[in-house]
């Protein structure tokens, strides 16, 4: 689907509620798809949804949950749901891999993966008879690129992009479009907290953590929320990339 269609279509993005789902959101209503709001809880939601106006619907949702996900497909029956944009994640511990629980890896993968396939599964066989749609995934530089402390978080990403690749294969034939995003360090609250607990890790200030991270971009900063919501109207504007993976890094090597 080309941006040019957007005007009256349907996006489903998930971890609407905050970061990078909240600026997708945005940004998909501005250019006048109706948005429904998926997350875990109502009241960012609603208060982003108020914001957006009547092009955005809610949906509450913890996409690790097979029952809940299929309610959310239920629910939408009626709604021709031709953009799906897996954006909800979570960072998970940072930690060596032998201090990690095995119950921390698995809410990882709970919600980076599992959420990602289950919102597939349901949203795919419409797309599917219909013969057209998108599914963007939102993946990592962290998926492609050593970043100790963080094995759950890269291990997960790196399957999302496995999954990216290989669906597109299955379902491309039939007129999906399936392609992952993999932006580099973004700016917010989420960062600021790695930040902290890198600089905790290793014993030095949050400040030079940092400043460590940046400094393996070749533009010294990270990339923004704003730059990531444009980078899924791009991929929604290219009609002929099926099966890719984007880096948006501000030049930060990925392998």
């Amino acid at each position: 689907m080309s941006a040019q269609a957007l005007a009256g279509s349907t996006a489903l993005v998930t971890g609407a509620g905050n970061g990078l789902g909240r600026a997708i959101s945005r940004r998909l209503a501005g250019a006048g798809a109706r948005v429904v709001l998926v997350g875990r809880g109502a009241s960012r939601l609603d208060e982003l949804a108020r914001e957006v106006g009547d092009r955005a619907r809610v949906a509450v949702c913890d996409v690790s949950s097979e029952r809940e996900v299929a309610a959310l497909a239920t629910s939408l029956a009626t709604e021709e749901v031709s953009i799906l944009v897996n954006n909800a994640g979570i960072p998970g511990p940072v930690k060596g891999l032998t201090d990690i629980d095995a119950s921390e890896w698995d809410e990882v993968f709970a919600v980076n993966v599992r959420g990602p396939f289950l919102l597939c599964r349901a949203f795919l066989p419409a797309m599917v008879s219909r013969g057209a749609g998108s599914i963007i995934n939102i993946a990592s530089v962290t998926g492609k690129r050593p970043l100790p402390g963080r094995t759950p978080y890269a291990a997960s990403k790196m399957a999302l992009i496995g999954l990216t690749a290989t669906l597109a294969w299955e379902v491309g034939p039939l007129g999906i479009l399936v392609n992952s995003l993999s932006p580099g360090p973004v700016e917010g609250p989420r960062m600021t907290r790695n930040f902290a607990l890198e600089a905790e890790r290793t014993g030095v200030s949050v400040a030079d953590a940092e400043r460590a991270f940046v400094s393996r971009s070749a533009l010294r900063r990270m990339v923004t929320e704003d730059e990531v919501a444009d980078a899924v109207i791009a991929i929604l504007d290219m009609p002929g990339m099926c099966g890719a993976d984007i880096d948006l890094s501000a030049g930060m090597v990925a392998r």
